[in-house]
């Protein structure tokens, strides 16, 4: 059964989406059957490697109101060499049918169910906010990944995601586990970025991720191409990363 995990942090611009359009497109490059799931409304996933949001047939929103099969919104994205399940704006409208509905938190699961089996690694780009829609992603996953950056206020709101994390463990899905805390945005001269690094270690310890993720140009400028990082500049600093990355959650999870 493909390993389903979440890429979650309520504080924004924290490099959730890039890693989760980078992890993604790593993980492929490594030879593993991947689903991505953009479960964000601004769709910024689905630009990020390649797909025009704004002529979506299906989407995510329709698999969770239950519009259409969870194959009939799955994209092939040949150059990633991975499958999306794409977002737009329709999304936003989904969170409110989900309040709706008994089955809310755990439609998402539901329809995963489907199809996980096709995939060695389900990875899920959740909006920054505790919303329904992370609740249904956090419900759905066997992991979650953690993505902070190295900067002031790091550690702001991850003592709420991490009680967030636990109240979903033991009301509605006691398997998910913390896979990791990925730093973020990291610049080795920066003496602050280098402090925050070490806190997270000291707070965190074995929780905390191998890998770090530069501060790269090259990683910023790849979402305007449409392009995974390894597409647009596999000999970066920021393609190196999310390679090693995608190498150590292997070796973590046994994706």
């Amino acid at each position: 059964m493909g390993r389903v995990i979440a890429l979650a942090n309520q504080k924004g611009g924290v490099g959730k989406t890039t890693t989760s359009v980078n992890l993604a497109a790593s993980l492929a490059r490594l030879g593993k059957k991947v689903l991505l799931i953009d479960l964000d409304p601004q769709g910024n996933s689905t630009v990020a490697i390649g797909v025009d949001k704004d002529q979506l047939e299906n989407s995510i929103f329709e698999v969770l109101v239950g519009e259409c099969k969870p194959k009939a919104a799955i994209i092939e994205v040949e150059q990633a060499g991975l499958d999306l399940m794409p977002a737009n704006g329709d999304l936003t409208a989904a969170e409110v049918a989900l309040l709706e509905e008994g089955m809310g938190p755990k439609r998402l699961r539901k329809a995963l169910k489907k199809i996980r089996n096709d995939y060695d690694a389900v990875l899920i780009d959740c909006p920054p906010t505790l919303n329904m829609l992370t609740l249904n992603a956090l419900t759905a996953a066997d992991g979650i990944v953690v993505p902070v950056q190295c900067e002031y206020f790091a550690l702001e709101g991850l003592s709420a995601l991490m009680d967030t994390i636990e109240t979903v463990k033991s009301q509605l899905n006691d398997s998910l586990h913390i896979d990791g805390l990925l730093r973020t945005m990291h610049d080795r001269r920066n003496n602050l970025a280098n402090d925050v690094s070490s806190e997270l270690v000291s707070h965190f310890g074995m929780k905390v991720l191998q890998t770090i993720i530069p501060r790269n140009v090259r990683l910023a400028e790849a979402p305007s191409y449409g392009e995974s990082i390894l597409d647009y500049d596999a000999a970066s600093n920021g393609a190196i990363a999310y390679l090693a990355l995608a190498n150590e959650l292997i070796r973590k999870t046994q994706i």
